[in-house]
């Protein structure tokens, strides 16, 4: 059985943006990477493909990108 259990990564704040989000994760380099991946449907939002960088996640959400999962706890 492998472990397909996401990375948790906790936050401050009440909320953070998408693209925020995945380059605090390292899941992009920078924001033009990260509209890239949005653009491209490559990054689902508690399983569903998110097309908005601007989109808020808040602690319980989980963010998927090209196999990788993060999970957002509160700090």
């Amino acid at each position: 059985m492998t472990d397909d259990a996401p990375t948790e990564l906790p936050i401050k704040d009440d909320m953070i943006r998408l693209g925020q989000l995945l380059k605090l994760a390292s899941l992009a380099e920078d924001g033009v990477e990260a509209k890239a991946l949005i653009d491209n449907g490559l990054v689902q939002v508690d399983g569903e493909i998110e097309e908005r960088r601007g989109r808020q996640l808040h602690p319980g959400d989980t963010v998927s990108v090209n196999g990788q999962s993060v999970r957002i706890t509160r700090a």
